[in-house]
């Protein structure tokens, strides 16, 4: 299994510095092949694995005694590596059809390689994250996203992509000074940057390590106050806004932040406590963000936001002593990756097709486009939590453990409550702009509609599929 986790890593960067120095008309092609093949290595890692359920770790790179990389097998690796792999592979095949001069919002003419080369490499990056048996590893790709991020964000080359840019790994590049901080600390007081040494240290010197960690979470995943850097990231080409959503990036805070939960055994009580207030506080912040949205990729960016806060908000409940929560957690990185995915390239689309993703303009999608106008309806279903799509299985025990906690912990079970709310209000703003967009006659920028590439409809269907049976998936393996 070891090699399947190097291949999802290797493979993909392998890829990434080969496609510069390609003759262009062979990028996408080779891109798309180099990201099939770590989508191949992750899928027979997930075989193995559900076939034999042994957790393990395997030390890579010692020197000295000290283990400064290695690799960490076991149902949360396994999983989210997975969605690593399968969206990068579907972000490369959905390009092919969107990065091209056809695209009637962004007409791209120039810059291939420099894009597949990022994605590439942003891939091999996470699936870098992923496995990191040590701190040092952690904070290394923590790094590598950002770079990938920065360069992809800005990929437009005008002065508000190059902001935008700067911007977002500004913030998350001062957050992660507390994965810093955190690694640090952790060697001067164990000798050691393996995750699991987080067991060593004593309740003031993990509540001090967890608020690093904490704060390098918080600025990875987009949450107050490190938010500001994600709705202005999405003046990056779609494809990148819904790898950054759905797989990547944002996804990297709450990765670590639930590795690093599991592998220090008993975490002090207050960190679940900050954690699971500063979650509930963002998520309002988020859900209010909805209403002055016109934009549709900057309205997901709010729903990106308090969906994170939900997978922040059930590790902290782990902290507190719900298994079901952090299933729910688990559960929730892994299902909302394919149901944000689908959504923000349903609006990349959109945008291809109309040559606007104005919410007000869209108008009759079903009717025109079929097969973007079900995408739209998976994907609104899934977010929200509506069964029999994947985000209700989720929320559903998100929402189970936060009441078994709430039952012995009075503020946690307002937290709760008004998780209970946001909940319903999304579904409710969501529902009013799906009936919208999707059903009626085609407005005047629909019915102007050309139909999408073959490569764009593939990929949507896919990820239809997605929202409809990655919780299966998910609960075979952590049953």
């Amino acid at each position: 299994m070891v090699w399947y986790a190097l291949g999802s890593i290797l493979l993909p960067v392998w890829g990434s510095s080969l496609v510069p120095f390609l003759p262009e008309r062979h990028v996408k092609k080779v891109a798309q092949f180099f990201s099939f093949l770590a989508f191949v290595s992750g899928l027979l890692l997930l075989l193995a694995f559900a076939a034999d359920r042994t957790s393990f770790t395997r030390e890579l790179v010692t020197v000295g005694g000290i283990t400064y990389y290695g690799i960490t097998i076991d149902t949360l690796s396994v999983l989210v590596n997975f969605l690593v792999v399968f969206i990068g592979w579907l972000i490369c095949t959905y390009s092919a059809g969107y990065m091209s001069p056809d695209n009637r919002e962004h007409p791209i003419k120039e810059g291939i390689p420099r894009f597949y080369a990022l994605m590439l490499l942003f891939i091999g990056s996470m699936a870098g994250v992923v496995f990191s048996s040590t701190l040092l590893g952690l904070l290394f790709f923590f790094e590598m996203t950002g770079l990938c991020s920065w360069g992809l964000i800005g990929f437009y080359g005008d002065q508000k992509s190059r902001r935008s840019a700067l911007w977002a790994i500004a913030l998350t590049h001062t957050a992660a000074l507390g994965l810093y901080v955190a690694t640090a600390y952790l060697y001067v007081n164990t000798g050691s940057f393996s995750v699991t040494a987080l067991n060593k240290l004593t309740d003031a010197g993990k509540t001090l390590a967890f608020i690093g960690i904490l704060i390098a979470c918080w600025g990875k995943s987009a949450q107050l106050p490190f938010h500001p850097w994600l709705p202005r990231a999405m003046v990056a080409p779609t494809p990148v806004s819904a790898y950054l959503h759905a797989a990547s990036m944002v996804k990297v805070g709450v990765y670590i932040f639930a590795r690093t939960v599991l592998a220090a055994g008993s975490v002090p009580q207050v960190i679940g406590e900050i954690g699971a207030i500063m979650a509930t506080v963002t998520m309002i912040y988020g859900f209010i963000m909805y209403f002055p949205q016109d934009d549709m990729k900057r309205l997901l960016a709010y729903s990106t936001i308090t969906q994170l806060s939900y997978i922040f908000l059930a590790l902290s409940l782990y902290i507190y002593g719900s298994k079901m929560a952090l299933n729910g957690a688990v559960a929730h990185i892994f299902n909302h990756a394919f149901a944000k995915g689908l959504f923000f390239l349903v609006a990349g689309a959109l945008s291809y097709t109309t040559a606007t993703r104005q919410l007000s303009m869209l108008k009759g999608i079903l009717n025109k486009v079929p097969v973007v106008g079900l995408g739209y309806i998976a994907a609104a279903m899934a977010i929200t939590g509506v069964p029999p799509f994947n985000g209700f299985f989720s929320k559903f025990m998100i929402i189970t453990g936060g009441f078994e906690i709430g039952k012995h912990h009075p503020l946690i079970l307002i937290l709760i409550i008004v998780t209970l709310i946001e909940s319903v209000g999304s579904f409710i703003w969501f529902l009013k702009w799906m009936g919208a967009n999707v059903l009626g006659t085609p407005s005047e920028v629909v019915a102007r509609a050309a139909e999408p590439p073959g490569a764009i409809k593939f990929v949507l269907v896919l990820l239809m599929i997605m929202t409809l049976i990655s919780q299966y998936l998910a609960l075979i393996l952590l049953s």
